[in-house]
């Protein structure tokens, strides 16, 4: 059976584990330091926190930016769980959005959406395309007019909406480490950019997330860094390397904060993962999706991802293929005829107003029609580093095989 992402990991990510290991630190430590600096370096951003999860790391921005209650936060219907999970989390309500043929957030439906409740919105890179993150912004600027910022809020003695003034943008590029918007590194155009480093993504630390800051004046991004540690360490003012020094153990709460710091042990696979990513991860990834498009892109019964528009290039993350005249039921009966040919397939993702959660909340397929035109044909083929050619061969001939035998 071909798998469909397994993680890398070879003898570079074992000698850094048991390097990590031996060094007496496991928790968060210098590793964790150090990958937060190059991570921000690559993003060139001014900071970035390491945190152990996209979800946590997200849901602490909607915290600090006092989101609650009352409060509405738009995203895209095409998205992970998570994304609207968290606001859930937080007692604000998500406001769906319908996406375009590539897959991320109309942002004509974002302006029509704003209210003045409307606290955040949430743009998701899909597949590795970044969302039209730069645009989203100048429609947060443009409805500013509208905002309602709460005005008794305070976060470490400021009211951080009535200093931005506009609605949040924060970015999910949980898929998009990497990838690039008018030829720079994603992080460096929303609010706040969330990154995901799970198991599965291009860049892993087993589990793990991250939040590039890239707020405007008069945010300190320095203050904003202490702030998030402060808050992933229930609200303690010191972290462990921090409490090393000779005479430093005493330390102070500051506010009832929450535990989602990231590990040395993490950062230690991030570390090898980051040097390696451009010049070897993701010239392998782009290599396997040029293979797939040089054998789907000539067959009309598909439609091929886009990777690149001359504005936003992918991190090519997924191979989201289409089966152009597919219906659903169709698409699922491929996916199984692909499974009896050893290859493993998936779908990114289950729409969220199909959940049985949303669905319950009153949400509905039929406000989102392009979201379910994308979904209902849409397949993700196999994409990792160590997928041979002649691999990548096998996965093309089952999936033609398989529509050939559903739909003639």
């Amino acid at each position: 059976m071909i798998p469909f992402s397994p993680p890398r990991i070879d003898d570079r990510t074992v000698k850094a584990m048991e390097e990590a290991l031996r060094s007496g630190w496991i928790t968060t430590g210098p590793r964790t330091k150090e990958f937060e600096r190059r991570l921000a370096a690559y993003c060139g951003v001014d900071r970035v926190i390491a945190l152990n999860s996209w979800t946590n790391a997200c849901e602490l921005v909607l915290r600090w930016y006092g989101i609650g209650p009352g409060d509405e936060v738009i995203v895209p219907a095409y998205t992970y769980c998570a994304t609207a999970n968290i606001v859930m989390h937080v007692g604000a309500r998500p406001v769906l959005v319908d996406v375009l043929d590539d897959f991320t957030m109309d942002p004509e439906a974002v302006r029509r959406a704003i209210t003045p409740r409307t606290k955040c919105i949430m743009p998701v890179d899909i597949g590795g395309l970044p969302a039209r993150v730069p645009e989203l912004v100048r429609i947060a600027e443009e409805c500013s007019p509208l905002f309602t910022p709460a005005v008794n809020l305070r976060v470490a003695g400021t009211n951080p909406q009535m200093r931005l003034g506009r609605v949040l943008v924060l970015s999910d590029a949980a898929h998009s480490f990497g990838a690039r918007i008018g030829g720079k590194a994603v992080g460096s155009q929303a609010d706040i950019t969330g990154f995901s480093f799970h198991a599965v993504k291009n860049l892993t630390t087993a589990e793990g997330g991250a939040l590039a800051l890239h707020l405007p004046a008069p945010f300190d991004h320095e203050e904003l860094y202490r702030l998030f540690n402060t808050m992933s360490l229930h609200g303690q003012s010191k972290d462990a390397l921090a409490k090393t020094r000779p005479g430093a153990w005493r330390y102070d709460v500051e506010l009832p904060g929450w535990k989602c710091n990231m590990t040395d042990l993490q950062a230690a696979i991030g570390l090898v993962e980051l040097d390696r990513y451009d010049n070897d991860t993701l010239v392998r990834r782009r290599a396997i999706c040029q293979r797939y498009d040089k054998a789907f892109g000539s067959d009309d019964r598909f439609v091929i991802p886009l990777f690149d528009d001359g504005q936003r290039t992918s991190s090519h993350h997924l191979y989201m293929l289409r089966v152009k005249q597919a219906t659903e039921v169709q698409r699922d009966a491929v996916i199984d005829a692909i499974a009896r040919r050893e290859v493993s397939v998936n779908v990114h993702f289950i729409p969220l107003p199909l959940l049985s959660y949303y669905k319950g909340q009153g949400y509905r397929m039929d406000e989102h029609p392009n979201t379910f035109a994308q979904y209902s044909r849409e397949i993700s083929l196999p994409v990792y580093y160590d997928l041979s050619d002649a691999l990548v061969d096998q996965v093309v001939d089952a999936v033609k095989a398989a529509v050939t035998e559903v739909l003639g």
